[in-house]
């Protein structure tokens, strides 16, 4: 569908803001409670995923019909019965550089792009979850904001992701531009703190990230909800898959965020925590209404769930840019501006912190929990405890295979597993005791035995899984996908706010390199090798055979159980993981040190 068709049809579909701009607004009580026990995933949420299984399967056998699978029955296998494999796929936090990589990635699944290469065309049309934080989160974000486009239909717009400049000065030279844009934001979150909402630095940050990411609804979606998502055409048809974002919450006056942290997820429908320390959901929709014990207090409120607030929540930890204007390099009077109407009332505030005031989950738990005990909710980025890949949305939801698309800075501006890590430990402490997931090794052993430098499979047989649960079955099998330079030098700084086009190019082609393998080149087997891992659960249920094919696809790309103990061999950067440096790269004219990759000796 043409882009601009698209556009005016999530003008005529979305239900905005009772006020119709960025205040929330007062509206009838739906009766009842507006929260929930985290007993399970919420019933619309069974519902969509439910009426989206018939596009799912016919999308797979389409899939693994073109896959080149050898001695492999695909309709037998989807027809049997048996339940269809549930697939999920998680975005890093990282930036524009994880939003772009992202976006090559997702990109190379997607049958609609207009690409010569299909080595995995169609597997996002497969997928029946999506999960992102962050900089991950602008990305998912902002597709399914806008009735879920395409990347190439992304790049085609004018303004969509439109990120020459920095957000602090988003028109570049027109300083008239800039100041308008400050001005209307300034008036936004005021209005919003004058109608009784507490306000912090996160309304400010999501409101500027919305120019780049919500530029296709009108006035930069200030009245956008992300339950708006909901009424879209590619929604309503299922065509999405459910997306999930991700926040980490904060207990009151504490800065301190780990493993025990409570992680919240937030779809168009609810926000909560299958966590013990909250274990309670709130309807998205009716964010913003004083809650006791899930009862409305007083009047409900709608419009409160913008999504470029929520996005912020997510990316909370970009706040900062808001406080470093005098190393902005912005005009004068432009920083006179926002310190004037922004900064000064709000330098009080946590600066990564999303504050919600009224905390929807006041006295919703029995005995009362930290959360449930304050009256203000304390959300920072999904990152802070160092799950940069959001895995455990995926895993409360028991999918059978998880494509964990890492663009993270852990090492030298690229992943070491750290992430997966941090996921794998949490299970040991309490708030993970009810999760489970495959073993992994340490950053030494991803760096050394060369786990980033191509996708590598954890959790290849169930069967060695007993000692972490009894349910075997419901460990996904988890592909690992690390940010790598094959034809752009991708490890650009988290922090770097503004990427001309030739650089958003080709981060995004890189990343599209990286899901594919270099379009296929690198392996002519690693689509048919994604065949085996997607079918591997339903295989082991059932005690099937895998392939001979199939059986050397995990000889490839499981993790064996190897432990490197050596001393560091070096950086690995090269198409196999051989041990070059950044030498390497530039001697062979990879772009991307001059647009702000990182260079390596």
């Amino acid at each position: 569908m043409h882009v601009l068709a698209i556009l005016l049809l999530i003008q005529l579909a979305i239900a905005i803001s009772p006020t119709k701009n960025y205040t929330p607004g007062k509206v009838k009580c739906p009766g009842g409670k507006l929260t929930r026990e985290a007993n399970g995933i919420c019933a619309s949420e069974v519902e969509y995923v439910n009426n989206r299984k018939d596009i799912a399967k016919t999308n797979l056998r389409q899939f693994l019909k073109s896959v080149s699978m050898r001695d492999f029955d695909v309709d037998g296998f989807l027809d049997s019965g048996a339940p269809l494999p549930v697939i999920g796929m998680a975005f890093s936090g990282g930036g524009y550089r994880a939003m772009l990589c992202g976006a090559g990635q997702i990109s190379a699944y997607d049958s609609r792009v207009k690409s010569k290469d299909k080595t995995l065309a169609g597997l996002l049309q497969s997928t029946t979850y999506l999960s992102g934080l962050s900089g991950g989160n602008w990305l998912v974000g902002s597709l399914i904001s806008n009735n879920f486009i395409s990347i190439d239909e992304v790049l085609a717009h004018k303004k969509l992701w439109d990120i020459d400049n920095a957000l602090l000065d988003y028109y570049g030279d027109n300083f008239i531009a800039n100041k308008i844009m400050w001005a209307a934001i300034s008036m936004q979150v005021w209005s919003k703190d004058l109608a009784g909402f507490e306000t912090s630095m996160t309304d400010i940050w999501g409101r500027a990230l919305s120019y780049p990411l919500l530029a296709a609804t009108e006035d930069q979606g200030d009245a956008f909800l992300l339950s708006d998502v909901t009424s879209l055409p590619a929604f309503k048809s299922y065509d999405i898959p459910f997306p999930i974002l991700v926040a980490d919450g904060r207990a009151p006056n504490s800065t301190i965020i780990n493993l025990n942290s409570t992680v919240f997820e937030i779809t168009p429908y609810e926000v909560g925590s299958f966590d013990p320390s909250l274990n309670t959901f709130v309807q998205t929709k009716y964010l913003g209404t004083q809650l006791d014990d899930g009862v409305p207090k007083k009047d409900c409120i709608n419009g409160y769930d913008n999504a470029g607030f929520l996005m912020g929540t997510s990316s909370s930890l970009f706040n900062q840019f808001i406080l470093q204007l005098d190393k902005a390099g912005l005009p004068p009077f432009i920083n006179d501006l926002i310190k004037k109407y922004i900064l000064d009332p709000l330098s009080k505030s946590n600066e990564d912190v999303a504050n919600y005031n009224p905390n929807p989950f006041y006295k919703s738990t029995n005995p009362e929990t930290t959360i449930s005990g304050s009256k203000i909710l304390h959300l920072v980025d999904g990152g802070e405890d160092g799950q940069n890949v959001p895995l455990l949305p995926l895993l409360n939801r028991k999918v059978d295979i998880i494509f964990a698309h890492d663009n993270s800075n852990d090492h030298k501006g690229f992943p070491d597993g750290t992430s997966l890590i941090a996921t794998y430990e949490r299970q040991f402490v309490q708030q993970g005791k009810s999760m489970a997931f495959p073993y992994v090794p340490g950053q030494s052993s991803f760096r050394n035995l060369n786990l980033t430098s191509k996708p590598t499979f954890f959790g290849c047989d169930a069967k060695n899984l007993s000692t972490l649960t009894d349910n075997i079955y419901d460990v996904p099998l988890v592909v690992y996908i690390g940010n790598r330079p094959f034809s752009y030098w991708s490890n650009t700084s988290t922090f770097k706010m503004e990427y001309k086009e030739n650089e958003r190019r080709g981060m995004i082609k890189n990343g599209y390199e990286v899901a594919t393998r270099k379009n296929g080149t690198l392996d002519s087997d690693w689509a048919a090798c994604v065949g085996c891992a997607i079918i591997r659960r339903q295989q082991e249920r059932t005690g099937q055979e895998q392939s001979e094919q199939c059986k050397q696809c995990f000889k490839r790309y499981c993790w064996d159980g190897t432990i490197y103990k050596g001393a560091d061999i070096g950086e690995n950067y090269d198409d196999e993981g051989l041990t070059l440096t950044g030498k390497y790269y530039n001697g062979n004219n990879i772009p991307g040190i001059k647009d702000g990759g990182t260079e390596l000796y």
